[in-house]
């Protein structure tokens, strides 16, 4: 990576998963994108539909559009995909490219456990600590705390004028939070012009201060309300 540019001129590499639901310790990956973007080159998608081997309930097909049997019959086997994107995602982190991830301790976990699941060699425990992720959620939060309203990728594309084609698809959402990213590192400097290796460690303490602050507010109603604050990813053997 050349520190003499901002980060976010440069390429940068979405990834999003679309699943069986919303526990990331217990649900399956459905779908899956990794796409390049950026650097004055053209997108570099790469697509994933996997059969999970569960059946896919309604309330998640109803968002990403994969029925059970769609996934029986043209998606590939869990663990062979499984395999691929974690190869993938670590060329893309070995070669320097930041990942951008929209709520990154949620598709990161739910990865890790998969590939737990497969015996498959985990991305942490191949990439270590070159892992830099850009987590357009965090970073908004940051640069704009007391804004009013939800903060989903749809919410922070609208928000910042960006173009989201096909919400809660893998591809489409992957492509969107890497603009959202460009134009929060465009407009802020503190996110912009600051090195990669930093801003990793600034969003963790970010995203660790974001939840406790989130979780001091549940407090007031349920005094036993947690929210993790691990980031980019939950650790292994922790709770559901």
């Amino acid at each position: 990576m050349n520190h003499t540019t901002p980060w976010h001129l440069g390429r940068l590499a979405g990834f999003d998963t679309e699943s069986t639901g919303v526990n990331v310790e217990t649900d399956r990956i459905v779908t899956a994108c990794l796409v390049e973007v950026g650097g004055k080159h053209p997108p570099i998608p790469a697509n994933w539909l996997l059969n999970p081997g569960v059946e896919i309930p309604e309330q998640a097909t109803a968002v990403h559009g994969i029925t059970t049997e769609r996934a029986r019959s043209e998606g590939q086997d869990a663990a062979e995909g499984i395999a691929q994107i974690v190869a993938a995602l670590t060329q893309v982190v070995l070669s320097g490219t930041p990942l951008v991830i929209m709520n990154a301790p949620y598709d990161l976990t739910l990865l890790d456990r998969e590939a737990r699941r497969y015996g498959i060699k985990t991305l942490t425990d191949t990439v270590g600590q070159d892992l830099r992720v850009i987590d357009p959620r965090v970073i908004d939060k940051r640069v704009d705390p007391y804004r009013k309203g939800k903060r989903t990728l749809t919410d922070l594309c609208a928000h910042y004028q960006v173009k989201l084609d096909g919400a809660h698809s893998a591809d489409a959402d992957a492509i969107a939070a890497c603009r959202v990213a460009w134009r929060i590192a465009s407009e802020f400097g503190e996110i912009g012009n600051a090195f990669l290796d930093e801003l990793q460690d600034l969003q963790e303490d970010w995203a660790a201060a974001q939840a406790a602050s989130f979780q001091a507010y549940l407090r007031k109603q349920n005094p036993d309300a947690v929210v993790d604050g691990s980031w980019p990813l939950r650790p292994a053997g922790g709770e559901s």
